[in-house]
């Protein structure tokens, strides 16, 4: 267990992982988790059956008779039901857990609540994230490249694929290329600060981290780490699962951190 910007953050060898829900998830009624599921293709680019599970155990412990709504939005032109069938994800579902596509969801507003807004002044995402009592990300450690720098994606940026395409699409339907304007960190930072704030969890799979050397978070390679990273603060998470990882601290989780 290790201390990261006055939050407590777990660290787990990955076969050995035991999810211990933050305690708004205990007794709740309604729990929405956010897995890192958007592309047709297996672990490390997106989240493994293996973490999942365990978080999706130790939600059903804590809360018996919640609804678990598990919520994410794709990125390419294959369904999400498609992708949950490839990855094996419906075997691990009880008859109180349900997948829901985010694109197919009733939508509200998010005001930014950053004193320094970059660029959106609010944020279109489901509705729901504001009527369930606790929401999970659990994210994939990936590193891309964008425009030559490299680009850290753990819990906060798994968050984009909340947000609907059909608002935030540019050149490509199947993406949310909106999001990318005028950088991914400095949007991220928006992200936080309408929705990334409502989350009560967080959960890295660094059982692999996958490494890109493109812009493209579904083709790369594989390194082998072996640790789940949790907590309750995503910024938390997020910067731990960087040390664990060996890589740098991408400039967004300490702009984040000095702004809240």
């Amino acid at each position: 267990m290790v201390s990261s910007l006055d939050q407590t953050v777990q660290v787990a060898d990955a076969h050995a992982f035991e999810y211990a829900p933050p305690k708004r998830a205990i007794a709740a009624r309604k729990i929405l988790v956010k897995p890192n599921l958007g592309y047709p293709v297996g672990p490390p680019a997106t989240v493994s059956m293996g973490v999942l599970g365990a978080v999706l155990r130790g939600l059903r412990a804590a809360s018996p008779a919640a609804d678990i709504v598990i919520v994410e939005g794709v990125c390419s032109p294959v369904a999400l039901a498609d992708i949950a069938s490839r990855n094996g994800l419906y075997a691990l579902l009880d008859e109180g857990m349900q997948l829901v596509d985010a694109d197919t969801l009733p939508l509200q507003e998010y005001l930014n609540q950053s004193p320094e807004p970059v660029r959106f002044k609010s944020m279109v995402a489901p509705a729901l994230l504001a009527e369930v009592d606790c929401c999970i990300s659990v994210g994939a450690l990936k590193r891309t490249q964008l425009k030559g720098e490299p680009l850290i994606s753990a819990s906060l940026k798994n968050l984009y694929g909340l947000f609907p395409r059909s608002h935030y699409k540019a050149r490509s339907a199947n993406s949310r290329g909106q999001l990318h304007r005028p950088s991914v960190p400095l949007v991220l930072q928006d992200v936080y600060f309408c929705i990334g704030h409502l989350f009560h969890g967080a959960v890295v799979d660094g059982d692999q981290k996958f490494i890109s050397l493109d812009w493209k978070p579904d083709r790369g390679t594989a390194v082998a780490l072996g640790k789940v990273i949790w907590g309750e603060d995503l910024i938390a998470v997020d910067r731990t699962a960087c040390q664990v990882g060996s890589e740098a601290e991408p400039p967004y989780i300490g702009a984040i951190a000095r702004l809240r």
